[in-house]
């Protein structure tokens, strides 16, 4: 990623903008030519031409997925939903930042603005917004339908308190709901902040597995993946990984790390009343290796058999093979993915030169 690409999502617009308007930049066409891997692996027992993809984010609709999928992105996750509609926040949306040194998993204070640099690191904040299933099933059945050999259509969703009895049963409807679309795998995203509590749902140990398995009793003839925030050592997720043996095929991660962006002036950047927000590219690749590793690792102790998804601050060739390397089945970008629309061509010019 040599110059500063339009991206295909506009951080200057609105959610609602950007998906009616969107996507932009050289998503706005298909690729003049295109490239295969050569080389099919598998992912989840299906046959796919590069373990590659762009995880759940900046995919809003059909649209945006079409475009990925021409441009070789092999394994396309569209944004998730819920089983009703929910407002996104207001702008700013998404910010640049500008950590000094590594950013940390500590909710560290970093300089936020739309200053947008190489290597790209930004700020998010959308409060996971969706249309309702009348609008959205519709669309992600277009999406999936537009996949090609080799490619997959990833169904993301994530329950909502008080739109059904429990989170759980909750979870486990809009799984049912994918699943109707022909969605051939399942993520559930539990790793964004749970409406009311004040910790990540993946956290909470005991839900996570109530979570795993309402869903799987619901929808039991798809791969399911659960997307998770950072450990940060195997003592606290090895627990998990136990109470999921055989209920879940993978896990995506990670998501985000939490950082309190701000101004100049040192005021929150996002607003008062979103001090913190999730930070992704650049400067969370170190924690998303370090959590890939740290599944390899236990997942070989273990004797377990689960996928794993490395995501965080990919982009170049390099990056996805690091991934690879650390022990992830996958390798997905967003926010390099968003500046960089070739960068799967990239990557699989690079391996078929090897």
């Amino acid at each position: 990623m040599k110059n500063m690409s339009t991206p295909f999502y506009n951080p200057l617009l609105s959610y609602e903008d950007n998906y009616q308007q969107g996507p932009f930049g050289d998503f706005i066409a298909p690729p003049k030519s295109v490239v295969t891997a050569n080389n099919t692996s598998r992912f989840l027992n299906l046959a796919v031409d590069l373990p590659f993809g762009i995880p759940a984010g900046p995919l809003l609709n059909a649209k945006y997925v079409k475009a990925a999928l021409a441009y070789g992105f092999d394994l396309c996750v569209y944004k998730t939903v819920r089983t009703k509609a929910h407002k996104s926040h207001p702008l700013p949306n998404v910010l640049a930042i500008h950590p000094q040194g590594k950013l940390s998993h500590q909710v560290d204070v970093v300089l936020a603005d739309t200053h947008y640099q190489l290597p790209v690191s930004i700020t998010n904040s959308f409060g996971v917004p969706s249309f309702a299933p009348d609008i959205w099933q519709a669309d992600l059945a277009d999406a999936v339908s537009a996949a090609k050999q080799g490619q997959y259509v990833i169904g993301s969703f994530q329950g909502t308190p008080g739109n059904e009895a429990t989170i759980e049963k909750d979870y486990a409807l809009a799984a049912r709901l994918i699943a109707e679309t022909k969605a051939p795998i399942l993520e559930a995203n539990l790793s964004c902040p749970n409406e009311g509590a004040h910790k990540l749902l993946c956290f909470d140990f005991d839900k996570v597995e109530r979570v795993a398995k309402e869903i799987k009793n619901a929808v039991p003839d798809r791969s399911l993946l659960l997307k998770l925030a950072y450990f940060a050592n195997d003592d606290a997720v090895m627990p998990l990984l136990k109470k999921l043996k055989g209920v879940v095929d993978g896990f995506s991660t990670i998501n985000t790390l939490s950082a309190s962006p701000v101004d100049k002036q040192g005021n929150p950047a996002l607003g008062h009343d979103r001090p913190t927000g999730g930070v992704c590219g650049e400067a969370i690749r170190w924690a998303g290796l370090d959590m890939v590793q740290r599944l390899a690792r236990l997942r070989q102790a273990l004797d377990y058999h689960f996928t794993i998804v490395g995501v965080g601050g990919v982009s170049t060739t390099e990056h996805y093979l690091a991934y690879m390397a650390a022990g992830a089945d996958a390798v997905m970008s967003a926010t390099g993915a968003m500046w960089n629309p070739h960068l799967a061509f990239e990557i699989k010019k690079a391996l078929n030169r090897q």
